[in-house]
């Protein structure tokens, strides 16, 4: 058969078939992101900290100081009032703690993330200061996975919770993470110290103070328990 007697509508091919192909594949893809996305998004975003971790200990451990900040304040910005009021005059200005603030101690034109791995590490402490707003906040998230990380991976006593209002054990069920802290750590909450805050501020200062040793050899922060 000669090449100019090749019926060429002989090869065409079926639309219907290839918007058939198309069309699965897309819904395939789909559902495949939105499984990832509802099941293993916290695992791959914890694989991704990991990543970020591992990188930090190859390029900066002997090169930053260890203690560059006592402690990186973990806060949503609309708990900035409390800190400003509350936590910065009494820890820095009457104890004499440094403190890493994201507002005013990130570096300017440098990575959300970057920063973020970069103060949890330069800081001997993280105190996270938990909210229902500090929940609902996709970098919150971040930060506690950071330091949470570095809690597990070095295995000492680098996280402290500070609670500003009352959350039930129900609303804490999606962040399992850190519900699984707090069965195992103690925590300060600034509702149950209302008429007796000096001993929040002492219980503070006392976690602040304890030097980074193992998780299970931790200071409790016995004014309130750990029973939700």
């Amino acid at each position: 058969m000669k090449l100019l007697d090749l019926d060429i509508h002989l090869c065409s091919v079926d639309k219907a078939f290839i918007m058939f192909i198309s069309t699965t594949c897309a819904t395939l893809v789909f559902m495949l992101a939105s499984f990832i996305y509802h099941f293993l998004r916290w695992h791959l975003a914890y694989a991704y900290y990991f990543f970020l971790a591992m990188l930090f200990d190859s390029k900066h451990k002997n090169k930053t100081p260890p203690n560059q900040y006592d402690a990186f304040v973990s806060y949503n910005a609309n708990d900035e009032p409390w800190i400003m009021r509350e936590l910065l005059p009494k820890l820095e200005g009457e104890q004499g703690w440094k403190l890493c603030l994201h507002h005013r101690d990130f570096m300017p034109g440098k990575p959300i993330v970057d920063n973020i791995v970069d103060a949890i590490y330069g800081s001997r402490k993280t105190i996270c200061v938990i909210s229902r707003r500090y929940l609902e906040s996709e970098w919150c998230s971040r930060e506690m996975q950071v330091a949470s990380f570095r809690l597990f991976d070095e295995q000492k006593d680098v996280l402290i919770f500070v609670f500003l209002e009352e959350i039930p054990t129900g609303e804490l069920s999606p962040y399992y993470r850190m519900k699984k802290l707090l069965n195992k750590m103690s925590y300060l909450s600034w509702p149950r110290a209302a008429g007796h805050t000096e001993l929040f501020w002492e219980k503070l200062r006392q976690a602040l103070r304890t030097g980074e040793d193992r998780v299970d050899e931790c200071f409790p922060l016995n004014v309130v328990d750990n029973q939700r």
